[in-house]
């Protein structure tokens, strides 16, 4: 009887065991299902000689991805290669992620770990600073733009939507990487100042190398951010030459009574390529979180 008994309990925690797995795999797997049909059905369009709605190519053809080595002529309009543009891009996002992984960093460290007056309403005011999207400082940012007179200057333009794009990403980094600061012990920073560092090269040599996942979220984050910018190029730069691939893909939608489906789908997916190469670069950063304590620090 005891024996029974003891396989109907081992019997119904196993299925209750087996039901929290089943209930974990459906939470993960359902939500995802419509993402990977939507990205599947995008990769079947590129493909495609004609318009599906399925996630088969109909009629495969490279045709579609013919903006990689020529130039678009759709109507009266001629679009150069793509290339410089998938440049600017990059210039962009990359000039994002740098500065503000940089600002973000330091600011956060402040945050973490001095004290001085106002710090507190100045941590509220950062927060509250992320919460304006940019649409609501274009006039504020076109006036600036041209008093200093980068307004449709190229180049110069777009380097400077860079910076206004990384002021803007930089409230939310530095909240990120104090947190990340606040998660390092006073300890391990007290013993590197007391072998004769100085504050700068405790940061630097002790403290930078336990953050490193943090800086890695951020510069993903502004990454994205910078690669995905539409409104403040198309509103500020003028210059065709100097448009990103966000400026390219709006045009082949908005400017053709004919749409090229195909040919948007390709350059839809070959905008998203580098977004998941960098996030899946920065993943193995990610993963190192505090990987030994000072063991990591040498």
């Amino acid at each position: 009887m005891a024996r029974r008994d003891y396989s109907r309990i081992r019997r119904r925690v196993w299925l209750e065991r087996a039901l929290k797995v089943l209930v974990v795999i459906a939470v993960a797997v359902v939500p995802a299902v419509p993402i990977w049909l939507m990205y599947a059905g995008l990769v079947a369009q590129a493909f495609s000689s004609r318009v599906t709605l399925g996630i088969v190519p109909v009629g495969f053809t490279l045709r579609n991805w013919r903006f990689l080595w020529s130039e678009i002529s759709m109507g009266l309009k001629r679009y150069p290669s793509i290339w410089p543009m998938f440049a600017n891009s990059l210039y962009l996002a990359l000039g994002t992620a740098l500065i503000v992984s940089l600002v973000a960093g330091m600011a956060g460290y402040a945050l973490s770990r001095m004290e001085f007056p106002g710090r507190s309403k100045m941590m509220q005011f950062i927060l509250a600073l992320h919460a304006f999207p940019s649409v609501v400082l274009l006039i504020a940012l076109f006036i600036l733009l041209n008093k200093l007179g980068l307004y449709g200057k190229g180049f110069l333009t777009l380097t400077g939507v860079m910076v206004i794009e990384a002021a803007l990403q930089i409230p939310m980094g530095a909240w990120i990487m104090k947190g990340f600061f606040d998660s390092i012990p006073w300890d391990v920073e007290w013993a590197a100042l007391v072998d004769g560092c100085s504050r700068f090269t405790a940061w630097r040599k002790v403290i930078l190398p336990l953050v490193l996942p943090g800086f890695a979220a951020v510069a993903l984050f502004a990454f994205l951010a910078g690669w995905a910018e539409f409104i403040l190029v198309f509103t500020f730069i003028t210059d065709q030459q100097w448009y990103p691939i966000s400026v390219y893909i709006y045009n082949l939608i908005g400017e053709f009574k004919y749409v090229d489906w195909g040919l948007l789908a390709a350059a839809s997916l070959f905008y998203a390529i580098p977004t998941i190469v960098f996030f899946a670069l920065s993943q193995k950063l990610l993963l190192r979180i505090y990987v030994g304590g000072v063991k990591g620090v040498r």
